[in-house]
C-alpha cells in the first residue's frame, strides 16, 4: 500500500519515461467490474493506462467515479432495449484522504479523490473524483452521477470537476510536468493553469491534447456567458478567458481552445491526423497536430493460447482453438436469445458504440437479399450485433430495436445487450469476420478492429480510421473500395452496401467454406501484423517521445 497523498508508484520508474505526466480522461475502460466508460474513448484510455504500467512510466490517470456508470443496457418486457441507471459500489478503490474544493456556479463544491492502486488491474495509479459525498448539497452530489449527463449545466460542471478538481488533486500529489487531455472534456484545466502561472507559455509547455472527433458537430461548443456563469473559467474573468483562448464570439469551442493552449496535439490515426489538420489549421494560434495511431493492450485483449498456436505455426491448433473460442460467445447468445449457434458456421459480428454514422443496419439495406445471403444452401452465415447507443439518442435506440425485430425472424441472427469489456472480448474471440461500416472519414480510429484481429477475427471494413495503415485486401483483411465522400449520404450508403454484399457473396463466404487455406493465411497475417504495430506499448512509448518530451 503506497502513500497516496503524494506522487507514488509501486514500481521503479523506467528512466526513458521519467517525465511526470497526469492523464485526464472522462472515461476509462479498465475492467468489467469498473463501469465508468461508454465506448472506444474509454477502451483506448484503459489500454494506455495498462501499457504505461507495463513500461513503468511515471504517469497517473485522472478520471471521474461515475456513481451510476454510463448505464446498464437491459431489456424491456418485449425484449426491446432499456437504459437502466443503477448505483455502483466498489470495494477495491481506496480513500486517498485527498479532498479539494472547486467553484461551480459560484458555489464551493467538495471533490474527493479515490485511488485505484496500480496492482489491482495492472494500470498506473489512477485517481477517481467524486462529488457524491455528505459534505455537498444534493445538487452538487449529482454532478458525478452519470457519464455524459444529458443536462448541459451538469455536463459543464463535470468538466470543471475533472479539469480543475483533477488539477488540484495532481497538485496535492506534488504536481506534474505534463498534463495530457484525452479529448477536451477537462478544458477548465487550462484556465486553472493560467491562473497559477499567469503566462500562456507556461501553460502551453505543460499541456498536450488528443482529439478524437473528426466532425465539427462532435466538438463541444457552448455559450461563453453560460460557461462564465457556471465558473468554467475558474478564477479568471470572462475577458481574461476570452483573451488567452482567442475566443471573441458568443460561443467557445472546447477543441479549438485546447489546440490553442497546448504545445502539441495529436489525432488518433494517420487519416484522422490529416482530417484534423484540415479542420483546424485555418484557425489562428493552433498548435501542431501530429498523429499517433491508437492501439490496444495485447496482454489484456489477446487470447494467449491462440497466440501460441500462431507462434508455433500450428494451423490445426489455430483452427481448433478458434472454433472453441466461439462457444462462450454462443452460450451468451443462447442465454439471451434462446438461439443455438454452431461453431462450424461463418460468424459475422458488428459490435461497437451505436451511432448513426457507424451505420449498424447497413447490412439490412435490402432485407430480402440479406435473408438470402445468410441462408445459402451449404454456406450459411450467423450474424451477431451488439453495442450501446447513447441512452438519450432515441434514433440509435430505435435502430437497435429494429435489429432486434429483424432477429426474431431468423434463427441465425442475434442482437445482444450489455456491450462492455467482457462481452466485447467474447465477441472478438468468437467472430470470424469483424464488420465495420462507418461513413468515411468520420471514424477517428475504430480500435475494436485491432482487438478483433488479435483474436483471429478478420476485419471486413470501410477504409477509415486505423484501417488504411493496416489493411491489405485479401491478405490480412477484406476492404470496401473507397467511395466518393462528396456524394449525398444516401448514395454513399447504396454504393457501400452493394460493394459489401458483392464481397460477402463472391469472396468472403466462399473463402471460409471452400478455400480454408486462404482463410487461415489471412487470419494469421492479420494476427501477426496487428501485434507488430497496433499494440498499445508502441502507442504509450510514442506519446512520451512525440508529445511529452518534445517541443519544450
Amino acid at each position: 500500500m503506497g502513500n497516496y497523498s503524494k506522487w507514488y508508484h509501486p514500481y521503479a520508474i523506467n528512466e526513458k519515461y521519467s517525465e511526470r505526466v497526469a492523464y485526464f480522461s472522462m472515461e476509462f475502460g479498465i475492467h468489467q467490474a469498473l463501469k465508468i466508460y461508454s465506448g472506444g474513448l474509454g477502451f483506448l484510455a484503459g489500454s494506455h493506462m495498462r501499457s504505461a504500467y507495463e513500461l513503468r512510466q511515471n504517469m497517473v490517470g485522472i478520471g471521474i467515479l461515475w456513481r451510476y456508470g454510463y448505464y446498464d443496457q437491459v431489456r424491456q418486457a418485449d425484449q426491446f432495449m432499456e437504459a437502466q441507471f443503477q448505483k455502483k459500489y466498489y470495494t477495491f478503490l481506496e480513500d486517498t484522504g485527498i479532498m479539494v474544493q472547486v467553484n461551480i456556479h459560484n458555489n464551493p463544491v467538495w471533490v474527493k479523490a479515490l485511488v485505484l492502486p496500480a496492482e489491482t488491474f495492472g494500470t498506473v495509479p489512477m485517481y477517481f473524483l467524486t462529488t457524491d459525498i455528505p459534505e455537498n448539497d444534493y445538487l452538487s452530489r449529482t454532478i458525478t452521477h452519470r457519464l455524459y449527463d444529458p443536462e448541459l449545466p451538469t455536463r459543464i460542471a463535470q468538466s470543471i470537476v475533472l479539469g480543475i478538481g483533477g488539477a488540484k488533486v495532481v497538485e496535492t500529489l506534488g504536481g506534474s510536468a505534463i498534463y495530457h487531455m484525452n479529448e477536451a472534456h477537462a478544458l477548465p484545466l487550462v484556465f486553472h493553469l493560467f491562473d497559477k502561472y499567469r503566462d500562456v507559455h507556461e501553460v502551453k509547455k505543460r499541456m498536450v491534447f488528443t482529439t478524437h472527433t473528426p466532425e465539427k458537430a462532435g466538438n463541444e461548443e457552448h455559450d461563453v456567458e453560460l460557461l462564465a456563469k457556471m465558473s468554467f473559467f475558474g478564477a479568471l474573468s470572462v475577458d481574461e478567458a476570452r483573451h488567452i483562448s482567442g475566443t471573441y464570439g458568443p460561443s467557445l469551442n472546447y477543441t479549438l481552445v485546447a489546440l490553442r493552449l497546448s504545445k502539441i496535439a495529436n489525432g488518433v490515426s494517420k487519416l484522422h491526423g490529416e482530417v484534423s489538420r484540415e479542420m483546424w489549421y485555418g484557425n489562428e494560434g493552433v498548435c501542431e497536430i501530429r498523429s499517433i495511431t491508437n492501439a490496444q493492450n495485447i496482454t489484456y485483449w489477446q487470447n494467449t493460447a491462440l497466440r501460441q498456436a500462431l507462434d508455433h505455426n500450428d494451423d490445426e491448433q489455430l483452427v481448433r482453438l478458434k472454433a472453441e473460442m466461439k462457444k462462450p460467445l454462443f452460450d451468451i447468445v443462447a442465454d439471451q436469445t434462446g438461439k443455438l449457434f454452431s461453431p462450424e458456421v461463418l460468424t459475422i459480428v458488428w459490435a461497437r458504440r451505436f451511432a448513426a454514422y457507424k451505420r449498424p443496419d447497413l447490412l439490412l439495406f435490402d432485407l430480402h437479399r440479406f435473408f438470402e445471403l445468410i441462408n445459402q444452401e451449404g454456406q450459411p452465415v450467423q450474424v451477431i450485433w451488439a453495442g450501446k447507443p447513447y441512452p438519450f439518442d432515441f434514433g440509435a435506440i430505435n435502430t437497435f430495436n429494429k435489429l432486434i425485430e429483424v432477429s426474431h425472424q431468423k434463427k441465425n441472427v442475434a442482437v445482444l445487450t450489455g456491450y462492455e469489456l467482457d462481452l466485447s472480448a467474447k465477441l472478438k474471440q468468437g467472430a470470424d469476420v469483424w464488420l465495420n461500416t462507418p461513413r468515411r472519414p468520420r471514424e477517428a480510429s475504430g480500435t475494436s478492429g485491432m482487438t478483433a484481429a488479435m483474436n483471429g477475427a478478420i476485419n471486413f471494413s470501410v477504409q477509415d480510421g486505423w484501417l488504411p495503415e493496416f489493411g491489405k485486401h485479401g491478405e490480412n483483411s477484406f476492404l470496401l473500395p473507397i467511395v466518393d465522400t462528396s456524394l449525398p449520404d444516401f448514395e454513399q450508403d447504396q454504393i457501400d452496401y452493394n460493394n459489401m454484399m458483392h464481397l460477402l457473396e463472391s469472396e468472403i463466404i466462399p473463402a471460409y467454406y471452400l478455400d480454408r487455406k486462404k482463410w487461415v493465411s489471412i487470419m494469421k497475417q492479420s494476427m501477426r501484423e496487428v501485434v507488430a504495430y497496433f499494440g498499445s506499448e508502441r502507442m504509450a512509448d510514442e506519446y512520451y517521445h512525440l508529445m511529452y518530451q518534445d517541443g519544450r
